[in-house]
Parts: structure tokens; C-alpha cells; sequence
């Protein structure tokens, strides 16, 4: 998969960096050189010598080695690899990196090269949402840095959110996207992402436990495929990702709109969750508890926007829909792609034992005219890449 390729990998100071042994194990499984760069305060976390070893390379620690810099060696070791890779990229990495500091041999690389970089970013949820954090993010975002993660998840001091660095398989993955061809560039493709609301009054509406993340999952992974991403997402706990346009809605016919109003398009992923009914009659006041008094709600049907999409006069090439089901997964899926008549469903099991609505993970049935193809329990970033593939075989 990465045959050949050269990665810099530098690896900064944060527990997560015990993730990069992995991680290097993976580059090289996969035929990548890996040449390390740690950090001093990476060295609190791994050694030097765990890090060679399984790079099977010598690891590069101090900037001002005098052999190396009388050859000007810094400026070498940032341009002879294909990628640069920053495992974990901590909040004070990311602040460096955006002020374009060069006090080290890290930061002086990442200021003096010209490849791309890939960064996994991995810090206390507390720290990842400050003000500060994230407008480095959206410097170094907007200076072409990739990122990848961070994750939700339990961290080493105890608390549990965003800030999580993200597996060692996904940046492989995302490794491999930012390196990899882009069969994409000049497709244009659109996706619906999270949930939708329909209100009952001011401060109360209907909804589910959908997250997003897997429709930001599924953009990402076309954007980085060269895809130009239109993205029309509900009110989703997970944000959007980069580099996409964004198209924010909040109720299901808001949605249809908006999905009309941007076509045509090539392809069409209609990730989102859309709610099937909406109250006919809310309420434009907070409804008020009353003794002996239960509100009634008369509901009316929402419009089908996958239907709605695979029999518009527009109609993308490839329109592909979502089953999520709690039963009969394969069998209501297979009848759900007639009945809708969209190309592909991708189908889910969304029962609460499996903690796939709202989680991290999917398990995903590929039903086509074709078959059904079984995919395993994979992190949905990796559902997302998988399926921007088949999408950009099937496009190109």
C-alpha cells in the first residue's frame, strides 16, 4: 500500500505516543521508510531505543548535531520524505507550529520543508476546545496541514471527550489518502450527514440519537480522494470536517432543500438520519405543563429525500442510500433499495446492544443489484475510506 513511500514521522510529547511503536509497525508492514524525529519531551513517553529498533533506522533527537548540520542536515531531513507526520500533535506542537516557531529539530523541520504534513492531534478534551487550540487548528488547517482525529474517548487523566489520538490504523489510513492518487479531482459528490429536528414548540423537538460521525466520516475520506464535498448536515454532535462545503439544516424538509438546490452532482450519500414525521401543529409558545392537560400532537409525514433524489429529472449518476434497522438487517435493506430506488443502501444494525447509533465503530451490508457484500466491524472512519472507494471505481 505505501511501498517506497518516505515518512517523517516526529513524535511529540504526550502519552499517546506509545501509539507510534504501532504505528511504525504498521508503515513498514505496509512498505513505507519510516525515519523518526522524538521530541524531548517524547522521550518522557517512549525511548530512543524502542524506536529505532522497530523503525529499523536511527532516530533523530538534536538539532544541533554537528555533523549532520555542517551538511546543513536539517533542511535534508525536511524534504527527503514523501510525507511528514506529527504523532501526537500536542496543543503546544500545534501553537508552535502555527506561529511557525523553530526551536527545535521538529519544529524547525515542519518550518523548513516542502511535503505535505499529516497531523494526529492528542491533548485533554479541555485543552482541545479552547479558543486557543482551535484557532492554531484553523491556521494550520487553512496552511494545508492534514489532520486526522482527534477521537471521543476515556483519556490517561481520567476525563472522557474529544481530544483522544486517533488509532494507529487510521492514520495509516490517512497516511495512505494523503499519499495515494486522487481518482476523484473533478467530481463533484454530496452528502447528507446527522440528524434532523422537528420542533414541537420553541424549545422542544423530535430527534435521534445519530451523531454524524459517519457521514463526516464518508466526506472526509471523498475530499481526501480529490472530490469536491458538499455536505448538508443536521444538527450533528460530531463537527464537519474540513475542507468541505458545508450546508447546515436543521429539519428534513430544510434538508430537501437544500439538497435540490445543489444539484447536479455525480453522486449522492444520503448518510443523514432523517427524521420520518414532523409535528404538523407546533407550537410557537413553550407549551406549559397544566394540571388534567396533556398537549396532543398531530403528526404529518416527512418528504423521502432518497426517493425524492432517485426519481428527480437531476438525478446523480450514483445515489446511494442508509438503512438503519434493528431487525431483518439484509432483507429490509434489499426491499428498502427497490422501494426507494436508489443504486446502493448501505445497512447497519442500529440495536442498542451493538452501540453502533451514536458510536464510534460500524458494521456495515453493501446491498447492490449485484449482492449483498459483508463488511466487518471496522472504526467508521475506515467505513468511510472503504466506501469512497467503491464510490470513486464506480465514478471513474
Amino acid at each position: 500500500m505505501l511501498a517506497g513511500k518516505r515518512i517523517t514521522l516526529i513524535i511529540g510529547g504526550g502519552i499517546a505516543a506509545y501509539k507510534c511503536l504501532d504505528l511504525i509497525r504498521r508503515l513498514r508492514g505496509a512498505g513505507a521508510d519510516v525515519t523518526p524525529v522524538l521530541t524531548r519531551a517524547g522521550t518522557e513517553f517512549v525511548t530512543p531505543l524502542s524506536v529505532a529498533a522497530l523503525a529499523g533506522a536511527r532516530v533523530f533527537q538534536d538539532l544541533f548535531d554537528l555533523k549532520d548540520e555542517s551538511e546543513m542536515g536539517h533542511i535534508q531531513l525536511s524534504r527527503a520524505a514523501d510525507l511528514l507526520v506529527v504523532a501526537p500533535a500536542t496543543a503546544d506542537m500545534m501553537a508552535k507550529m502555527a506561529g511557525g516557531h523553530a526551536d527545535d529539530l521538529a519544529t524547525t523541520l515542519l518550518l523548513a520543508t516542502d511535503k505535505p504534513v499529516l497531523m494526529a492531534p492528542a491533548m485533554n478534551l479541555r485543552m482541545w476546545g479552547h479558543p486557543a487550540t482551535q484557532r492554531n487548528l484553523a491556521q494550520l488547517r487553512a496552511d494545508g496541514v492534514a489532520v486526522v482525529g482527534p477521537e471521543n474517548g476515556d483519556m490517561a487523566c481520567g476525563e472522557h471527550g474529544p481530544g483522544r489520538m486517533a488509532e494507529p490504523a487510521d492514520i495509516l489510513t490517512a497516511i495512505a489518502a494523503a499519499l495515494g492518487p486522487k481518482p476523484l479531482i473533478g467530481k463533484r459528490v454530496l452528502v447528507t450527514s446527522g440528524p434532523t429536528h422537528e420542533p414541537i414548540d420553541p424549545v422542544r423537538y423530535i430527534a435521534n440519537r445519530s451523531s454524524g460521525a459517519q457521514g463526516t466520516a464518508i466526506a472526509a475520506a471523498l475530499r481526501d480522494l480529490g472530490a469536491d464535498v458538499v455536505f448538508v448536515t443536521g444538527p450533528a454532535s460530531v463537527a464537519p470536517p474540513a475542507g468541505v462545503q458545508v450546508v447546515a439544516v436543521e429539519t428534513a424538509q430544510q434538508m430537501l432543500h437544500a439538497v435540490e438546490a445543489e444539484l447536479p452532482v455525480d453522486a449522492a450519500i444520503m448518510a443523514a438520519a432523517v427524521a420520518d414525521w414532523r409535528v404538523e401543529n407546533n407550537f410557537t409558545q413553550k407549551i406549559k405543563k397544566a394540571p388534567e392537560s396533556i398537549p396532543i400532537l398531530t403528526f404529518s409525514e416527512n418528504p423521502d429525500i432518497l426517493k425524492t433524489l432517485s426519481s428527480h429529472v437531476m438525478r446523480p449518476p450514483l445515489v446511494i442510500g442508509f438503512a438503519a434497522e434493528t431487525e431483518n438487517v439484509i432483507k429490509n435493506a434489499t426491499a428498502k433499495r427497490a422501494r426507494k430506488g436508489c443504486d446502493w443502501i448501505v445497512a447497519n444494525d442500529v440495536s442498542a446492544e451493538t452501540g453502533i447509533m451514536g458510536g464510534t465503530e460500524n458494521a456495515v451490508h453493501l446491498v447492490t443489484m449485484d449482492g449483498v457484500e459483508d463488511w466487518p466491524r471496522l472504526p467508521k472512519s475506515e467505513v468511510g475510506h472503504r466506501l469512497a472507494a467503491r464510490i470513486a471505481e464506480a465514478l471513474t
